[in-house]
Order: C-alpha cells, then sequence, then structure tokens
C-alpha cells in the first residue's frame, strides 16, 4: 500500500481513517506529497462518487519514480509533447494548466467574435500554440486519467466515473482567465428519483450558454456521450445520452461534420460496444433552443479507452485483460501521418514498453519520424506492430 505526505505527518492509504484525513485536507486545501523521489513530488485531492482519491499534478507522471503507480511515460511519445509550453502552460505554484484556445467561447450574430477560419473548424491544425477543439477532448480525457486500464478496474467505469474523472480534471485548468469547469457541461447519470433535482442542477449550470439581450453571447463547452442523429427541418438534430433534449447543428456544419469524422462514424457504427463521445461549443437562444457551434468527436471503446482504427481496438482488447496498467496515447493535434506510442505499459519490467502501430500505408518519412521518436526515448522498450506484415506480434 502506498504512503503519502500530507502537512507533518505520513499516512499509509489502507488505514481506516485515510479518508477522513483526505477529506480535512481536501477542505483545507491542502497538497499531499507522494514520497517515491527526493524532494517529494506534489499530487492533489479529488472528490468522486463520494470518495475522496489523491492524483497526480498535470503533467507530472514522468516525475515520480517508475516503481510508482503514478509514474507516466514522457509525453513526448504522444501528440501531447507539442503542445507543452506552448498551447499548454502550468503554474508551478499552483498546478494549474494554462490553456490557449484556438475556437471562440462567444459568438455575435450568425459568426464567432473572433476572426472565422478559412477552413472548417474541423481540420485538425499543427500550431503548437493553440489548442483545438479535438485537442482540448484529448487532453480532459488524458489528464482525467481516462486513457489508463487495468482488467482490476472491469465493470466499475461507467458515465458517473467517466464524469467525475473529466470535472475533476477541468477544475485543474484556466481558460480565458477562469476555472474551465465553470464553462464545461457533462450530462449527469439520469436516475429516475432524482429527476427534478437533476433538472434543477442541469439548469443550473446551463444558465451561463442562454442568450440574454444584445451584444456577444457567451457559449459553453460540453462533453457528452451521442446517442443518435436525426434529420431536422433545416439541420440535424443531435441526441446525447442523459439529456431530454437534443442538440441542433445547421446543414452546412453537419456536411462538415460527416467528412472531417468520416472514420470517426464508420468505427462507432461497426461496434455496439463503442461510445462515440463529443466535445462541442453552444449556446441556447431565447427560445431556449440549444445550438452547435463547434465540434469534434471521438471514439471510445466499452472501457471508455479512446481508439481510433480497428488495430488499436485489437491492442487495446488483448491488455483489457491483464492485470498490469497500460496507457492509451493520444493524438490530439497531429496529423493521422504522423506516429505516436499508441499504448505505453508503464508498469512492465526490465523497463517501460512503448507500443506502436505501423499503418499499411506508412511511408517512409512515417517511418524515419517512427525511429527518431523510438532512439529519443531510450529508456523504453518499442514494440512494433506492422499492420502490412501479418498478425500481431506477441505482447512483451
Amino acid at each position: 500500500m502506498r504512503q503519502f505526505l500530507i502537512g507533518s505527518q505520513t499516512f499509509d492509504e489502507s488505514s481506516p481513517e485515510f479518508q477522513s484525513q483526505l477529506e480535512r485536507a481536501y477542505e483545507q486545501k491542502l497538497r499531499p506529497l507522494c514520497p517515491c523521489r527526493e524532494p517529494a513530488i506534489a499530487m492533489y485531492i479529488a472528490r468522486t462518487d463520494g470518495q475522496f482519491l489523491i492524483k497526480r499534478m498535470p503533467l507530472s507522471g514522468r516525475d515520480h519514480g517508475p516503481g510508482c503507480p503514478s509514474y507516466e511515460p514522457p509525453y513526448e511519445l504522444s501528440g501531447l509533447g507539442p503542445l507543452i509550453g506552448n498551447a499548454i502552460q502550468i503554474d508551478a505554484t499552483t498546478g494549474a494548466a494554462m490553456l490557449k484556445l484556438d475556437f471562440s467561447l462567444s459568438k455575435r450574430g450568425n459568426r464567432s467574435v473572433s476572426t472565422m477560419p478559412s477552413e472548417p473548424s474541423e481540420t485538425i491544425r499543427r500550431d503548437p500554440k493553440k489548442l483545438s477543439l479535438r485537442a482540448m477532448l484529448h487532453y480532459l480525457w488524458d489528464t482525467g486519467e481516462l486513457t489508463e486500464w487495468t482488467s482490476l478496474w472491469a465493470g466499475r467505469r461507467g458515465w458517473g466515473r467517466v464524469r467525475s474523472s473529466l470535472l475533476n480534471a477541468a477544475r485543474q485548468m484556466i481558460v480565458r482567465g477562469g476555472p474551465l469547469n465553470d464553462i464545461l457541461f457533462v450530462p449527469e447519470v439520469f436516475h429516475q428519483e432524482d429527476k427534478d433535482g437533476i433538472s434543477a442542477r442541469r439548469a443550473a449550470m446551463l444558465a451561463g450558454a442562454q442568450a440574454n439581450g444584445s451584444g456577444p453571447r457567451k457559449l459553453m463547452m460540453m462533453v457528452a456521450e451521442v446517442k443518435e442523429f436525426s434529420s431536422a427541418r433545416d439541420g440535424q438534430k443531435i441526441l446525447l445520452r442523459h439529456l431530454p433534449f437534443p442538440f441542433m447543428i445547421d446543414e452546412r456544419a453537419w456536411k462538415r461534420l460527416n467528412a472531417r469524422y468520416e472514420t470517426e462514424l464508420e468505427l462507432w457504427r461497426s461496434n455496439e460496444e463503442f461510445h462515440l463521445i463529443m466535445i462541442a461549443t453552444f449556446g441556447i437562444s431565447g427560445v431556449g433552443i440549444a445550438t452547435i457551434e463547434e465540434v469534434a468527436m471521438m471514439v471510445v471503446n466499452e472501457n471508455w479507452t479512446p481508439v481510433e482504427n480497428i488495430h488499436e481496438q485489437h491492442l487495446l482488447e488483448r491488455l483489457s485483460r491483464l492485470k498490469r496498467r497500460s496507457v492509451k496515447g493520444l493524438r490530439f493535434d497531429l496529423s493521422r501521418d504522423q506516429p505516436i506510442a499508441a499504448v505505453t505499459l508503464p508498469e512492465a519490467r526490465p523497463e517501460p514498453v512503448a507500443m506502436f502501430i505501423v499503418p499499411p500505408n506508412a511511408d517512409e518519412e512515417y517511418e524515419i519520424a517512427l525511429n527518431e521518436m523510438i532512439a529519443a526515448r531510450a529508456e523504453m522498450k518499442p514494440w512494433i506492430w506492422r499492420v502490412a506484415e501479418g498478425e500481431m506480434p506477441r505482447l512483451p
């Protein structure tokens, strides 16, 4: 069992009074310290489903010792690397991540207040100085530790746990000078016995997106699971799980969405166990209609682990049966023709493992970039599956 330093005392996480100590520290805004290194590494306390949990600070995973459960492989192996210090800046004192966004959170008339991009908003940009909407979703998922999995968690991760993880992650992020969780809406799991309470909390949260008089209108951000799409009079309706009303999207934006996310939509429709996750900016009109402005999507499997193609799913399915922890790499704003570590195994011995899946259409530039990535992280043992050469190699 792990031990943590809280104030001047050391506590064992297996002790009966550990939860009460965490609750007291949470109220006093004390930061627990992990003694896996010297000096000890600061962490934070999150409240999830009525329990208090100690979590690592944003981007601090690689600062922990390799044998520590909080250790995380280097972020240079994923699309997160180019964003650190640019679009994502960490306050060393508070641990908060200050984010620079390339999408608008306000709207005037039919146009965003900021300059409208010359390309569709769903186009993935390679500017490391700002986060696209898709990168924002990936960062929430990564910081919420929803990229991690072990077979010991089977049956314990549903939308309620996902929601708590996302909101806890958002509390560590600052956008446009304010906390992200002030403008992030994530639907609650619907329970009939708490119908009125859920409705009241939802209305209070969505008040920030309600149109109010003239002038620029504030937008909110939402992360939710898509239930289905259906036709509307002048566009499409997007029905989301745990919500009693649809979100509207106009026909032009709908066509762009289908073109940009053709791969994700095809993957989602291929497997009943997959979930389609949507992140969007939205506003609510004076008559109460919720309308999407910009949108990005991501597919996750039955364990809520992100997956971008069927080869990744085969690998994740094999790893999901193991007790050791696996961490899914995310692309953020990198294009599909650039390599990333699909999965890392931080607890593998004698050294952590970085797992790469080379697509059948990989060219010489892809191979060069892959070799450079492997050489730059000599402390990680590479495992490579070249899909064009046949079946998945034996797992390390």
